[in-house]
C-alpha cells in the first residue's frame, strides 16, 4: 500500500461542531424550540440525498454547497422555519469556518512520510483549496474534488480517477473515511479501505467490508504504522 485517501467532510472536519451552533443561533432568533442536533441530523442526511440525485439523474455536477444549500431548505421547510435567501447564504457562510478533529494532525504527521497523504473529497475544488490552506493546514502530497470527474462519490468513476491522478493501482491506494458509503465504494473498486467510525455506527450490510476500523486518526495511525 502507497498512499492513504482521506476523505475530508466529516473525517478530517468535524461538522456538527462548526455548523450547529451557527444553526442554533439562527433558531434562537426565529423564535423556534426546534433543536439544532436534530435539524443538522436531517439537513446532513437530506444532503446525501441531495448528493445521490445529482449523480443519478445525470443533469449536471451542481457542486458540493449547491447541494447542501438545497439540503438546507428542504430541511428549513421541513421543519416549517421560514428563512430568506440572505439567512440561507448566511447559514451556508459557517462551512468556511470547519476546523478539524483534534486528532487529525498528529494523526497525519505521523502517517506522513511512511505514505503518500491524499484529500479525495466531494468539496469544490475552490472550497477545499481554502479549507486545506485555512483551515486544516496540512499539505497534503495531493488534493483531489470530484470536480475533475463532475460526480459525487461512491461513484466509481471518483475512485478510479484518483488512482489514475497518483498513477497507482486501485490496490495500492487506502481510502480512509468516515462514512461507510466512501469505504464501500472504495472497496468495489479494489481500493482498501479504512472505516474511521467517529460515531460508533454500523457498517453498510455488503461484501466490501473495510480493511480496518478505528476510532480516530490516533487509531489510525497504531494501525498503520
Amino acid at each position: 500500500m502507497k498512499a492513504l485517501a482521506f476523505d475530508v467532510f466529516g473525517t478530517v472536519l468535524d461538522l456538527g461542531a462548526g455548523l450547529t451552533p451557527p444553526l442554533a443561533r439562527f433558531l434562537q432568533e426565529k423564535g423556534t424550540r426546534k433543536s439544532a442536533t436534530q435539524l443538522w441530523a436531517q439537513w446532513r442526511h437530506r444532503q446525501r440525498l441531495e448528493q445521490y440525485q445529482d449523480t443519478l439523474l445525470m443533469l449536471g455536477h451542481s457542486g458540493y454547497l449547491e447541494a447542501a444549500r438545497r439540503a438546507l431548505v428542504y430541511t428549513l421547510r421541513m421543519n416549517r422555519v421560514e428563512a430568506s435567501p440572505a439567512e440561507v447564504h448566511q447559514l451556508m457562510e459557517s462551512w468556511k469556518d470547519l476546523l478539524p478533529y483534534a486528532d487529525v494532525t498528529e494523526g497525519l504527521n505521523r502517517l506522513k512520510g511512511r505514505y503518500r497523504i491524499v484529500a479525495l473529497s466531494n468539496g469544490d475544488a475552490w472550497f477545499l483549496d481554502h479549507l486545506v490552506h485555512n483551515r486544516i493546514r496540512f499539505d497534503f502530497d495531493t488534493v483531489i474534488s470530484v470536480d475533475s470527474v463532475g460526480v459525487f462519490k461512491p461513484h466509481p468513476a471518483v475512485y478510479r480517477r484518483a488512482a489514475a491522478v497518483m498513477a497507482l493501482e486501485p490496490h495500492e491506494v487506502m481510502m480512509v473515511s468516515s462514512n461507510s458509503f466512501d469505504v464501500m465504494g472504495a472497496r468495489a473498486c479494489a481500493m482498501r479501505g479504512a472505516f474511521v467510525n467517529r460515531e460508533d455506527l454500523p457498517f453498510e450490510d455488503t461484501r466490501y467490508q473495510p480493511d480496518i476500523t478505528v476510532r480516530d486518526f490516533s487509531e489510525l495511525a497504531d494501525a498503520l504504522t
